[in-house]
């Protein structure tokens, strides 16, 4: 079960881990790879306790179904693999902490 109370800061050890693991990948490869961007998403109701909980963080409707995420490494980068590793980072996060339906996904500009 989640604690829908400590979403707050499970959000904020997911944020962290995408910041790390983006500014570790950006440290050992470079800035050099194509213009993307990225992003979390989990399927799940906008209208449920977890819903509104991950839109209390900065989740939105996803045009897909669900609730979306962009950039949660805050990079500002343009490298699309830095992205993605950062989305990673977070989902990898989210489901440690029991929210299973959670993806990272990407897009070349």
């Amino acid at each position: 079960m989640i604690a829908l109370d400590n979403i707050e800061s499970i959000h904020n050890t997911a944020t962290d881990a995408a910041r790390k693991t983006t500014e570790d990948f950006l440290a050992k490869h470079g800035d050099r790879d194509a213009c993307g961007f990225a992003w979390v998403t989990v399927y799940e109701k906008g209208s449920t306790k977890l819903g509104r909980a991950l839109k209390s963080v900065g989740f939105k409707p996803a045009y897909g179904g669900g609730l979306q995420l962009w950039n949660p490494s805050g990079s500002c980068t343009q490298c699309i693999t830095a992205k993605e590793e950062g989305a990673r980072a977070y989902a990898e996060v989210l489901r440690k902490f029991g929210i299973e339906k959670a993806y990272a996904g990407s897009r070349v500009d």
